[in-house]
């Protein structure tokens, strides 16, 4: 059975890091003005998938898009970027591609040195 995407460590691969600590800021924003003024706030995370070429590289645009509520209103911000990743076996998303071990050892090799 193929391992699943970590879905921690796909997080803390987008951008850097930037992007987990972006959605940490924008979490305690929110929740803080909710408590703050007694009304809604809202977070949307949003990954929209495209392939690089023929390559089984993604370009994963991540945006992240929040409301915070106020005094007399709310306040929103959005940031949007992207990350290439490399999608491996199963469908795993890592940042650096997939190491494969040696398919034949010496002995094994399909083609004989000459003697």
């Amino acid at each position: 059975m193929p391992t699943p995407t970590d879905t921690a460590e796909f997080l803390e691969e987008l951008n850097g890091g930037a992007f987990a600590s972006q959605i940490g800021h924008a979490l305690s924003e929110v929740a803080s003005g909710v408590v703050d003024h007694g009304k809604a706030g809202k977070l949307v995370i949003t990954l929209d998938f495209s392939q690089i070429g023929e390559s089984s590289q993604v370009k994963i645009k991540h945006k992240l898009d929040y409301k915070v509520p106020t005094k007399r209103g709310t306040r929103t911000e959005n940031t949007s970027l992207d990350t290439p990743m490399h999608v491996g076996s199963g469908g795993r998303i890592t940042l650096f591609q997939e190491k494969h071990d040696q398919l034949f050892s010496r002995d094994e090799a399909p083609i004989k040195p000459r003697a």
